[in-house]
């Protein structure tokens, strides 16, 4: 049913003729990576946390589904909306309130992009210790929504280990504010840590506190070619136990994914490399250009001389630096074979090269004409998995996704990495989760969101608000 004319009417004054956009409105605009994000009847525009709260109060008298967005950037369906809903974008509340360089800290609204943020703290040397290839459109709050990981999960952890605090508003419109700026704070129950990774269905995120971190300096690269995955976990062992070198990114990708990246960026430089079954893009930082590849250098000969590295190719200048991280996070293969499925899980990297192998045994007696891709965080053990055909399978995302799954739980592994559960992984979740776990979930989402108006259907299997 369609949002009443009188509640559109209420939100439009909140929040401002211009800045409530309507279903003829949303067809102009770009609904980001899934083409249903904008299927609501009503996008508004809050400016304020006061706007976000008026905007919920109306929304939970009334029962209507509200669905947060940020930069559209998710790939889970956790921004799908449709009709009889609004969206609560965040895009006018991109304020970087405060930079802290002595205290190493941030205070930004959640509108703020990733990109913007790593431009504010590069000013005073400081990172936020998070990168990802969305930077230029991911926020802050769907960051921390979705709990994101990025590149440098590894050294830093996730979203949950920088953010010192956030602002939250609840479906009721209430307003918790725990913006805290320390490392040490316990003060009775961390209730700010249950919206971190709730993707919207507790409640809005509406400004956040990220710790920040000394900016790395000058980096080199390299990219790898290894004959399997054991080979690329024992490499990253050694170098992360190596002394003289500063790791920055330790990615994956596998050669068929490499090579069609590379043919397709016209990056012939690296094709040779990339028929090995995999590769790596290695990177380190140090004080000085000159520091950082020498150390690299350094890193990869004994590897180079025994074997355990097949081929390298050292970056010769920040351009084709920049040329190996288009090959890593060029979307190449999904434009060659669209309609693929995609899967994101997290597995411990002793048991990474096994997890991989099995996997695609199994896959291919499944069914021999269906193709793997990997790229991923290798140094984390967080890998992306791409099942394609020569046709779009869409609609087979439940058929595969058990054997992806299936030997998770025992090597204490997850189904869901960094990018959510949103409408894709929801089966998956009933499916993995124990019952007592589910259980506690569904009664947090009934304590702080009564009517079932947050980001109905996504996560967990909810009543649509009647």
């Amino acid at each position: 049913m369609a949002v009443r004319t009188d509640h559109i009417a209420a939100l439009v004054e909140i929040v401002g003729r211009d800045h409530a956009l309507t279903e003829r409105d949303l067809a102009t605009r770009d609904p980001g990576i899934d083409p249903h994000n904008l299927g609501a009847d009503l996008l508004v525009r809050p400016k304020t946390t006061a706007e976000v709260a008026d905007v919920l109060r109306v929304c939970h008298d009334a029962h209507i589904g509200v669905v947060p967005q940020g930069g559209r950037t998710g790939i889970s369906g956790g921004a799908v909306s449709q009709a009889g809903e609004i969206i609560l974008s965040l895009e006018r509340m991109n304020a970087i309130e405060s930079l802290d360089p002595i205290s190493r800290c941030a205070v930004v609204q959640a509108g703020v992009t990733l990109g913007a943020l790593i431009k504010a703290c590069h000013s005073h040397q400081l990172s936020p210790a998070m990168d990802l290839g969305a930077r230029d459109s991911a926020t802050l709050g769907g960051l921390a929504s979705t709990n994101a990981g990025g590149s440098q999960a590894f050294r830093f952890g996730t979203m949950r280990d920088r953010l010192l605090g956030l602002e939250v508003v609840l479906a009721d419109g209430t307003v918790i504010t725990e913006l805290g700026q320390v490392r040490k704070r316990n003060e009775g129950l961390a209730l700010e840590q249950l919206f971190i990774g709730a993707e919207g269905i507790l409640g809005v995120i509406t400004r956040v506190s990220i710790a920040l971190v000394d900016e790395d300096g000058p980096l080199a690269a390299a990219l790898v070619g290894v004959s399997d995955v054991s080979a690329a976990v024992t490499l990253t062992d050694q170098l992360q136990r190596r002394s003289g070198i500063r790791l920055s990114s330790i990615e994956i990708m596998s050669g068929n994914h490499a090579r069609i990246s590379s043919q397709a960026l016209g990056l012939t430089e690296f094709e040779s490399l990339c028929v090995q079954p995999y590769v790596l893009l290695i990177e380190a930082t140090a004080p000085s250009a000159l520091a950082a590849e020498e150390s690299l250098v350094q890193a990869l000969a004994v590897p180079l001389e025994t074997g355990l590295i097949v081929d390298a190719v050292i970056a010769q200048n920040e351009q084709q630096r920049q040329s190996m991280w288009r090959v890593r996070e060029d979307w190449s293969v999904d434009r060659q074979y669209p309609g693929g499925l995609w899967y994101d899980v997290s597995v411990p990297i002793a048991h990474l090269a096994h997890y991989l192998d099995h996997f695609t045994t199994t896959l291919t007696a499944h069914d021999p004409g269906l193709s793997v891709f990997v790229v991923g965080h290798l140094a984390d053990g967080n890998v992306h998995i791409t099942v394609n055909a020569t046709q779009p399978i869409t609609a087979r995302y439940e058929e595969i996704a058990p054997l992806v799954t299936t030997t998770l739980r025992a090597i204490s592994g997850s189904f869901s990495a960094e990018h959510g559960i949103g409408l894709e992984k929801k089966a998956t979740l009933v499916r993995e989760l124990s019952m007592a776990k589910q259980t506690q979930m569904h009664r947090l989402k009934t304590l702080f969101d009564p009517h079932g108006i947050m980001n109905p259907g996504k996560v967990l299997s909810t009543p649509t608000p009647q």
